[in-house]
């Protein structure tokens, strides 16, 4: 008899198990086009790293398909402007490299605030990375907001 092929637990699952929130743990690549039977892009939400002129870090979470609109940005979260963090210096920031940033992952190293686009709460379930390129969560809007101390905001372009 096979054994199914058990995916190895990210962090970010790791920590979702152990603070008991419900989960689903997927092997997407966004980044590659490989998305699984019933899963739209519009699903998918990137975490993106900015910079305001006031707060330092702060993260943006919208849909893969949108735009991040960085004044609305800047407005909600207390800056005159924001800047996405340049690519050679995320990892130094975040602590993750592009295409693996999470809210998870970000949180637990860091008090970065966190903004979510309003549509994640008309959705209702969000999927965004798991810290590894090609690996995602789906979860719940409202309970991913509540554990990072995220804001709900219209964030688009």
């Amino acid at each position: 008899m096979s054994k199914k092929a058990k995916m190895k637990k990210t962090l970010v699952d790791q920590i979702l198990d152990k603070a008991h929130i419900e989960h689903d743990s997927l092997a997407i690549n966004a980044l590659e086009g490989e998305l699984p039977e019933g899963i739209q892009k519009s699903d998918i939400f990137k975490t993106l790293a900015l910079t305001g002129d006031k707060t330092g870090p702060v993260i943006g979470i919208v849909p893969l398909t949108e735009h991040l609109s960085e004044k609305k940005l800047a407005k909600v979260s207390g800056n005159k402007k924001v800047s996405m963090i340049p690519q050679k210096d995320l990892q130094k920031t975040t602590g993750y490299i592009h295409g693996a940033n999470n809210p998870v992952g970000i949180r637990q190293k860091h008090h970065f605030p966190i903004f979510i686009d309003n549509s994640a709460l008309t959705l209702g379930q969000m999927i965004v990375s798991a810290g590894e390129v090609g690996r995602s969560i789906r979860i719940d809007s409202q309970v991913l907001a509540d554990f990072v101390d995220a804001q709900f905001a219209d964030l688009l372009a």
